[in-house]
């Protein structure tokens, strides 16, 4: 027996419509970043949007869900990454589908669904399924063999089998402690033709039986000291991988294979020049795309650490493949849009995001472009004069240096058969912290040679004291990322002097610009940066002259700017103790940017913040710049900092001797930063604007000094343009609003009436076109600009009028159409609202669902729907009959 061949978006659209005529409310998808629970790094299985749910801190309106769960493995616990693209079925975003009880039906009724979904709906051979079931989950077994009918040679008893009682694949629980349960798991059979035995057996593991369905029933709540109380209300929480259907049901035996991945290998296949579909980065490929879009969807960005560590991981191993395939030029962001036409209609977040997600991979992949061709060959130098380990000071030197994260250098040598010492990489990494955040800033060598390293002394930095400083020697040059003896008029370089008083980018705050000059020549300061923690490198361009290593410069910072930036800086603090003293203590520092012109802080905080909180914040920083303290600078050991109420930055690195800045009684952080002489001079604190930048992280921008003075002009200024516009003054404007706005409420209702009294005239009308089919009366209908609201009281009214009835009205405009279905009378025993309404909806480009009774949903304007219309009469008929 064959199975039927069904595109992926079927599969999911039978399965919503399933569980909703089982009585369940469909749920959206949750995000790939889980929110506010610090316990995973990801969304990784169907359950945890329920997670609070299931422990009873949470209660939902209903008793009945299913889903379609986006979910992600590639960090933490549960990480595929390794095995992506070269197994069967090891994916990083998979989709999970899933149907959940809370206290409703349980074991029976979980049982007899999933049966009839996968036999009856989906037409799975019985005889190619077999059930496992825990061996003491004898209600289990039975439900299988008697209700369903499974032979007892296709239920398989599994035990505790992961060394320790109710330890076994199948009994799942939440954690050590809490809800947890049998589970009953639905594999399907490939075939003889395929390796591998039945669960339970010695070779299980091999590819023939694959689980396709998990029911877990959870009944018990586990005990610090292992015993097992009953639930008061016991819970199912089922979970289906897609892809692994989607497998079955189209034919073929690995997920690569199904429409989705053929799809996006083909465009692989494009992209890439290469013209063998079989090709394991072309998987590769294809797998990390939906990974990396979706999770720029859920708001995580590429970075260096958590989160946008692992995405930044993903892309780069994405990319590295095309390397691979011989591809030079970005390549992978444009992908995006195949996605995007595969996806978008069930995850219509993604199609809203295409863009984002577009510019965000586009941006890594150029950044990494720029270091993987130099990378990679250093690899292959590394890689020749070893025989079975990278070295740790290799592995850092490409992560350090040409930005390769240790575990893509990892993966490289696993495929050749080699492996990589990773205590010599951390033991690396611990000692040089502070180069790997300079490295690849301006070029893709921003790194400083080991043997210019070790003969250089560690700039001393006098930009605490003076802007201006004379008699200073160059110490080293470099030019295209690597040292030189001599730089000439128009060259792009990094100067490094023994003594400087720029400020090198650290700790969020930029670096300085100005000017390095001594008679007939000029060096123009674009920026200023660190490498290796130690040497404060001048960035920028010779404007006049020469320069070689050993001539003495004066160095001049744009001192305007400079006090710009001290000025963002200090509020930076201020801002951070207001937002801990108002918010709580769990705010903490994620990330800042302290520019001339604004300030950026990130900040951890579950829930945005509100605008009096905003107000209140803003408020508390003012009349901390009013009061005017000091701002005192002491050095002192990091236990002493900390015993004097310094706060440290968590993830950030110090060293054994610190510099601490207090504010008055208000802040005191450790900090390297310039800072304002009293907080006066920060003149007056404005926000700018607050959002969210990914779960559980905020974000404030702000201005001061002149900066929020030109800001509170401008707001100025539109509050009297709007006062103008509005034929009054600036304080009559809140006033006029009001009147604007209640004269717009009375026309909408009025509007409101007469599209009322034209749809009543409308269905009138409507009532004498329908046609009698066995006693039932059916209509179907296309009504220009009516919305869904209009259409559902039409169809009510339709229903009064003529009694034993079936109607579809499509309300059209601008191209689309709202669909609406009702059934009323005898007719509802054997026409489904539902079913009508899917019907129509899939001819048209769109969707619907809802009772038996009514239903709604949308599609496209055209002649898709003219003829789906025109066939509704004979739709019925069949049903009818």
């Amino acid at each position: 027996m064959t199975t039927p061949t069904l595109s992926s978006s079927q599969i999911r659209r039978d399965f919503q419509e399933f569980f909703l005529g089982k009585g369940h409310t469909i749920v959206p998808s949750a995000p790939l970043v889980p929110g506010n629970d610090p316990t995973l790094l990801f969304t990784n299985s169907g359950m945890v949007q329920f997670k609070d749910v299931f422990l009873g801190a949470e209660k939902r309106s209903y008793v009945r869900a299913a889903d379609v769960q986006r979910c992600l493995r590639a960090g933490g616990k549960h990480n595929d990454l390794d095995s992506v693209g070269y197994t069967a079925r090891h994916h990083t975003f998979f989709e999970m589908l899933g149907n959940w009880s809370f206290g409703d039906y349980f074991k029976k009724d979980a049982i007899a669904w999933a049966w009839e979904l996968l036999t009856e709906v989906w037409k799975l051979p019985k005889e190619r399924l077999l059930v496992t079931v825990y061996h003491t989950d004898d209600e289990a077994y039975e439900l299988w063999n008697k209700m369903v009918g499974i032979p007892a040679e296709r239920i398989v008893r599994i035990g505790d089998n992961k060394g320790a009682p109710y330890a076994s694949d199948n009994f799942w629980q939440m954690a050590d402690t809490g809800p947890c349960g049998p589970c009953t798991e639905i594999f399907y059979d490939h075939g003889d033709h395929i390796a591998g035995g039945p669960p339970g057996s010695p070779d299980e593991d091999g590819d023939r039986f694959i689980e396709i369905w998990n029911l877990v029933f959870m009944q018990f709540d586990r005990q610090p000291d292992g015993t097992l109380i009953p639930l008061p209300a016991p819970c199912v929480d089922t979970g289906m991988g897609m892809e692994r259907l989607a497998a079955i049901l189209q034919n073929v035996h690995t997920n690569y294979e199904i429409d989705i991945f053929q799809a996006l290998i083909a465009e692989a296949s494009r992209f890439t020049g290469t013209a063998d579909l079989q090709n394991k980065s072309l998987r590769v490929i294809a797998d990390h795309i939906r990974a990396c879009s979706f999770l720029v969807v859920d708001g995580v960005l590429p970075s260096n650490e958590g989160r946008g560590y692992v995405l930044r991981r993903i892309i780069r191993r994405a990319l590295r493949h095309g390397w691979m395939l011989g591809v030079r030029q970005p390549f992978f962001y444009k992908m995006v849009a195949t996605l995007v036409d595969l996806m978008g209609e069930a995850y219509p977040e993604l199609s809203a995001a295409q863009q984002l997600v577009e510019k965000a991979l586009k941006a890594e992949e150029e950044r990494f472009a720029e270091t993987l061709d130099s990378g990679m060959r250093i690899f292959d130098e590394i890689a020749t004069r070893v025989s079975a380990v990278i070295p740790g000071a290799d592995a850092f030197r490409l992560y350090d240096t040409y930005g390769f994260p240790v575990d893509l250098t990892a993966d490289i040598a696993r495929e050749r058969g080699l492996s990589v010492d990773m205590e010599g990489f951390d033991a690396a990494m611990a000692q040089q912290r502070e180069t790997a955040r300079a490295a690849g800033k301006f070029t893709s060598t921003a790194g400083l040679p080991a043997d210019l390293v070790a003969r250089l002394k560690p700039t001393e930095f006098m930009g605490y004291q003076s802007l201006d400083a004379g008699g200073l020697v160059i110490a080293a040059l470099m030019k295209e990322g690597r040292p030189v003896e001599a730089v000439d008029a128009g060259d792009e370089a990094v100067v490094i002097l023994d003594r400087t008083p720029f400020y090198a980018e650290s700790g969020g705050q930029v670096g300085d610009t100005g000017v390095l000059a001594e008679q007939g020549v000029k060096f123009e300061v674009a920026d200023t940066v660190k490498f290796a923690g130690q040497f404060h490198g001048h960035v920028g361009k010779v404007a006049i002259g020469g320069l070689r290593v050993g001539d003495h410069l004066v160095a001049s910072v744009d001192a305007p700017r400079r006090a710009a930036v001290i000025l963002n800086h200090s509020a930076t603090h201020l801002l951070h103790a207001a937002l801990r003293e108002l918010l709580g203590t769990h705010v903490q520092q994620k990330g800042s940017l302290v520019a001339p012109d604004k300030l950026r802080f990130d900040f951890s905080h579950f829930q945005p913040v509100t605008a009096e909180e905003l107000a209140e914040v803003e408020r508390r920083v003012n009349a901390e710049i009013r009061a005017n303290h000091s701002a005192e600078v002491h050095n002192m050991g990091m236990q002493e900092a900390l015993d004097f109420g310094a706060m440290a930055l968590f993830g950030e690195k110090y060293g054994e001797n610190v510099r601490v800045l207090k504010m008055g009684g208000y802040s005191t952080e450790l900090c390297g930063g310039t800072h304002v002489g009293r907080t006066g001079d920060i003149g007056l604190f404005k926000i700018v604007s607050e959002a969210g930048v990914s779960s559980g992280v905020r974000r404030i921008e702000a201005v001061t000094g002149q900066g929020a003075l030109d800001l509170v002009s401008a707001e100025e200024q539109r509050l009297h343009d709007v006062a103008a516009l509005l034929g009054g003054n600036a304080s009559e404007v809140v006033e006029k609003i009001r009147q604007l706005m209640e004269r717009q409420k009375k026309l909408e209702r009025e509007l409101e009436g007469l599209k009322a009294k034209a749809a009543s005239g409308a269905t009138a009308d409507l009532a004498g076109m329908a046609s009698d089919i066995g006693g039932v009366r059916v209509l179907a209908a296309r009504l220009e600009g009516f919305d869904a609201k209009a259409l559902r009281e039409a169809i009510d009214r339709l229903k009064q009028q003529l009694g034993d009835a079936v109607i579809v009205l499509a309300g059209t405009a601008g191209g689309k159409a709202s669909l609406v279905a009702g059934v009323n009378g005898s007719a509802t025993g054997k026409v489904k609202a539902g079913e009508l309404l899917a019907h129509i909806a899939s001819q048209t480009g769109g969707k619907g669902g809802g009772r038996p009774d009514l239903a709604q949903g949308g599609g496209e304007d055209g002649p898709a729907l003219a003829t789906a219309l025109e066939g509704v009469n004979e739709w019925v008929r069949v049903r009818l009959q």
